[in-house]
């Protein structure tokens, strides 16, 4: 069959696969600096044959490789890193450092698993590349920068991401997540929420320590914007459905006997629909807006999106479609449904924009004996780390070849057959 022709090849690829995973892994770039990442891969596509474009979305490539008649499939990986200090003891862990969006000095790590995903794909594109005899269509390939920060996708739709092939009929993609390595998840419908940030600036009158009856205390107002914003959940939203709002970050003042005149809270608000998303950001805006008159603010807080991700939602019968050919390739026992996950993605930017169908799914990349024991003893969220810890790095072997199989397998279930048309 096609599948087992194209993908024959693999075992003495995983090798070179595991050494650019730890290539990657050593040297990852934070979002939009990922300039080493994508010149590696590009130059791999290249030496593939596939016709390449790089700099879309400022460092994003796209390979492009026509292979007759029959549908354009779209491939996605993201490839950005994270401002993280790497601790899992690795022989090959991350070092090194790199200048964050607002200037500073930062560590940096795939804690995320983009170097993973990167080299999934890149395994896969060499895959269905020299398998090209057994399928029939174009392929687009896209390495995404910008992920973590959430403009990713949409710069490259913006940049003309579709223009050398154009729209895709179909966009794919996958996520490492800390389950049993080789294990698939799938979910129809919604599968990752959508996240809102915002930056709020809450203004007041600073002054003496000594005298606050002079001012207006902008560390109080703070205090009871973050005790009331937890009731938006709890009292504004319903018990059938589901929010989440975090206040991840707050700065006020310079000094204990010094009351500021300001303070800055950074939020995050996840959500699964669109009608919570929208209700749950008002109710923010209104708290914010009534803890300042209620304070007797000098002048009305500032509220700043500073980043935002879509649902995550899946085309039922692309992904249903999908899983069986997932369940026929590698056994009921390792393909499983997904949960809601409440981490956040840019990849349906790209579905969206082209008005196509897109299928994203899991793929586990920790020790199974791990996870399995950790699940068992109701220890999970303390024993296993998750995606963003310091702590995680997927284990190479099975997580390599399970990854570039289900690429393979997926982009085949949508490109034609010759002879079938």
């Amino acid at each position: 069959m096609s599948l087992e022709s194209v993908l024959a090849p693999l075992q003495a690829a995983l090798p070179g696969l595991e050494d650019l995973y730890i290539d990657l892994h050593r040297h990852p770039e934070l979002s939009f600096a990922e300039t080493r990442t994508a010149a590696e891969l590009a130059r791999r596509l290249e030496a593939d044959g596939y016709e390449v474009h790089t700099g879309i979305g400022r460092t994003g490539v796209l390979g492009v490789l026509r292979n007759g008649p029959g549908p354009k499939v779209m491939l996605r990986a993201d490839i950005d890193a994270l401002p993280v200090e790497e601790k899992t003891g690795l022989p090959y862990a991350s070092t090194a450092r790199g200048v964050d969006a607002d200037g500073r000095d930062v560590p940096v790590m795939h804690a995320c698993g983009h170097d993973m995903h990167a080299t999934w794909l890149s395994g896969a594109a060499s895959l269905l590349a020299a398998g090209r005899e057994h399928w029939s269509g174009t392929l687009m390939v896209v390495f995404q920068p910008g992920e973590e920060a959430g403009d990713g996708a949409a710069g490259m739709v913006r940049d003309g991401v579709f223009a050398p092939a154009g729209k895709p009929d179909v966009v794919l993609g996958q996520h490492v997540v800390p389950g049993p390595a080789g294990w698939v998840l799938t979910r129809p419908g919604v599968i990752m929420a959508a996240t809102d940030a915002l930056r709020i600036t809450l203004h007041g009158r600073g002054g003496h320590g000594s005298r606050p009856e002079t001012t207006v205390d902008p560390a109080v107002l703070a205090a009871s914007v973050v005790l009331k914003l937890q009731t938006i959940v709890s009292r504004e939203i319903s018990a059938t459905e589901s929010a989440v709002v975090t206040v991840g970050s707050l700065h006020v003042g310079t000094a204990h006997n010094i009351i500021a005149d300001h303070a800055v809270l950074e939020v995050n608000i996840r959500s699964f629909d669109q009608a919570v998303r929208e209700k749950v950001v008002a109710a923010v805006e209104r708290i914010v807006q009534g803890e300042a008159a209620t304070a007797g603010a000098p002048k009305p807080p500032e509220i700043e999106r500073i980043g935002a991700f879509p649902v995550t939602e899946n085309d039922d019968a692309a992904t249903e479609g999908l899983t069986a050919a997932f369940r026929d390739h590698f056994g009921e026992g390792r393909v499983m449904p997904a949960p809601l996950v409440t981490g956040s993605e840019d990849f349906s930017e790209f579905g969206r924009a082209a008005g196509v169908p897109s299928v994203f799914w899991l793929v586990g990349g920790l020790d199974e004996g791990k996870v399995i024991a950790a699940m068992t003893a109701g220890r999970f969220e303390q024993d296993i780390p998750s995606n963003h810890s310091p702590l995680f790095a997927p284990i190479p072997h099975p997580t390599l070849s399970a990854g570039v199989e289900t690429l393979v397998v997926a982009a085949l279930h949508r490109l034609t057959h010759p002879g079938v048309g």
